[in-house]
């Protein structure tokens, strides 16, 4: 598994957006599998889930994304998991870190 967390200030629906289309127009196999939105006190949270093809590990790679929103501060977990072919080990995380780095250059452009 990999992990990227960040911090950032901006609007909470434009940051889910810019996101979801970085991520699925990031590799041509990626796919959006399913989603949820919700709102507790003024915290706003959108979780999505992701998946794509990794060339290198010949195997599908899974991504969760979680946003958190209040006012403008907004706050991103991604983990990325799947992209080990072994029993017992994890020898290949290259599609997994390739991902997250998907969604690492998509922050970067906010």
């Amino acid at each position: 598994m990999a992990i990227l967390e960040r911090t950032i200030t901006g609007n909470f629906s434009h940051i889910v957006e810019h996101l979801h289309n970085s991520i699925l127009n990031g590799s041509a196999s990626a796919s959006y599998e399913e989603g949820s939105d919700f709102t507790m006190g003024s915290a706003r949270v959108a979780i999505r889930m992701y998946e794509r093809y990794s060339w290198t590990g010949g195997n599908r790679v899974a991504m969760s994304v979680t946003v958190v929103g209040e006012g403008n501060r907004v706050h991103v977990t991604a983990i990325t998991a799947g992209g080990s072919q072994a029993m017992f080990l994890k020898l290949n995380t290259f599609g997994e870190e390739s991902f997250l780095d998907t969604l690492a250059q998509a922050l970067d452009g906010l």
